[in-house]
C-alpha cells in the first residue's frame, strides 16, 4: 500500500479503494460488533447432550441456529462439545455448514436484509444436512477416542492496539455520521471540493492506521495466525475484541479493493464483465474458496459481492461451504470429523449455489 501511495500513477485510486474501505465497511462493522457484543455478553457453554437425549432434531437444530450466529463462537461450542462426545456427528455438519464467520459481520453491516435472508437459509440447509448425515451415519462416528479440550488461553492484549483504542473512541461516532452521509448517495462534492478531498484523505489514514495495527498485533508466523480473526489470546474487553475483528476485517477488504482497483485501472481486467461471461463459473470457485480454513478468504468473497461483482448464488455458496475459525480447532481435536464435515457441507453448497443461479439469482 505504502509503494501504491508513493508511485503517482496508483496513488489517486489507492487512497479512494482505502477511504471507500473505511467509510463504506471498517465503521459500520465497528458499530455492528459493538451492538453485537454489549448484547450478547457471553455465550454460555450450552450441552447439546441434553438436546440430544430429547430428540435428535433439536440437537442439529440448536448446532444450526449456533454456527449462524456472526462470528465463529457457536461453531466451536458444538466442535469441542463434538470431542467431548456430548453432540453427534451431524450436529458438525450442521454447525460448520451454517456458519459464516466473521464474513457474516461483513454483510449484516452492509445489507442486513441480505444477511438475515443468508443466516436463515443456512440454518435450513445446516438442519437438513445434519439430519440426513446422522440418518446414514452413527452419530458418534469420527469421535476421537479421548475426549479432547480446547481451552482458551490467557487474556492478554496486543501492544499496538493501546494506540488504536483512544483514536476509534475519539473518531467513530463522526465517522459513523459521514459514513452514513456517503450510504445514502449524497454527493460530499457539492459542499466543497476541499471538504470532499479532506473526507478522502481521513477516510484512507484511518483504514491504513487500521491495518498496520492489525499487523502488528499478529505473529503472522502461520496461516492460522495470519487467516484467523482471533488474537493469540483472549481479548480483555468488549472494546478490545470489536476492535480486534474491526481491524482483521478492514485489512481483507483493503486487500480486497486495492486487489480490484490495481486489475481494472493497470491491468486493465473488468471482474464485473468476467464474472457476467462466467457466471456459471462463480459458485464452483466460490466453494472452493470456502473450502480454505479461516475467515480471511471468506471476507474478499464476500467484499465481491457487496461491490456487485459477483451473484447472490455465488456468495450463498461461498457462506455455506466456508467454516470459518471453528476448522481450526476441529482439524486440531477430530482430523478426521473435520475433513467429512468439509467434503458432505460441500454438496449442498453446490446444490444451492447452482439452484439460485440457474433460477436467476
Amino acid at each position: 500500500m505504502l509503494i501504491a501511495l508513493a508511485i503517482p500513477a496508483t496513488r489517486e485510486f489507492t487512497l479512494q479503494a482505502l477511504s471507500d474501505a473505511f467509510f463504506q465497511v471498517s465503521v459500520f462493522v465497528a458499530a455492528t460488533l459493538l451492538i453485537y457484543y454489549y448484547l450478547i455478553d457471553r455465550l454460555p457453554q450450552l450441552q447439546l447432550s441434553y438436546l440430544r437425549a430429547k430428540s435428535g432434531i433439536l440437537e442439529v437444530g440448536f448446532a444450526s441456529i449456533l454456527g449462524a450466529l456472526p462470528g465463529c463462537g457457536g461453531a466451536i461450542i458444538v466442535v469441542t462439545q463434538f470431542t467431548k462426545k456430548q453432540a453427534s456427528f451431524g450436529s458438525v455438519v450442521a454447525v460448520l455448514t451454517a456458519t459464516m464467520g466473521d464474513a457474516a459481520f461483513l454483510l449484516l453491516a452492509t445489507r442486513p436484509l441480505d444477511g438475515l435472508l443468508m443466516m436463515l437459509i443456512g440454518v435450513a440447509v445446516g438442519i437438513i444436512s445434519g439430519q440426513i448425515v446422522n440418518t446414514f451415519h452413527n452419530p458418534n462416528q469420527f469421535q476421537p477416542d479421548e475426549a479432547g479440550e480446547y481451552s482458551e488461553q490467557p487474556q492478554c492484549q496486543p501492544s499496538a492496539l493501546r494506540f488504536s483504542r483512544p483514536i476509534w473512541k475519539f473518531t467513530l461516532v463522526p465517522s459513523l455520521i459521514i459514513a452514513s452521509v456517503i450510504a445514502t448517495n449524497s454527493d460530499l462534492s457539492a459542499f466543497s471540493h476541499s471538504v470532499n478531498t479532506g473526507i478522502t484523505l481521513f477516510g484512507s489514514i484511518m483504514a491504513l492506521f487500521t491495518v498496520v495495527v492489525w499487523a502488528l498485533s499478529s505473529k503472522g508466523s502461520s496461516y492460522r495466525q495470519v487467516t484467523s480473526e482471533e488474537a493469540p489470546c483472549t481479548p480483555p474487553s468488549k472494546l478490545t475484541k470489536v476492535l480486534m475483528d474491526t481491524h482483521f476485517v478492514t485489512a481483507w477488504v483493503v486487500a480486497s479493493f486495492m486487489l480490484f482497483e490495481i486489475l481494472v485501472n493497470l491491468v486493465g481486467v473488468d471482474l464485473t464483465a468476467w464474472f457476467s461471461e462466467y457466471a456459471y463459473l462463480a459458485p464452483l470457485v466460490a466453494v472452493a474458496i470456502g473450502l480454505l480454513p479461516g475467515c480471511g478468504p471468506q471476507i474478499v468473497v464476500m467484499t465481491l459481492y457487496i461491490q456487485g461483482i459477483i451473484p447472490f448464488s455465488a456468495m450463498a455458496a461461498n457462506a455455506i461451504s466456508n467454516d470459518g475459525d471453528a476448522l481450526f480447532p476441529a482439524i486440531a481435536l477430530a482430523p478426521k470429523a473435520a475433513l467429512m464435515a468439509t467434503v458432505y457441507s460441500t454438496i449442498p453448497a453446490l446444490l444451492l449455489g447452482y439452484g439460485l443461479y440457474f433460477y436467476g439469482i
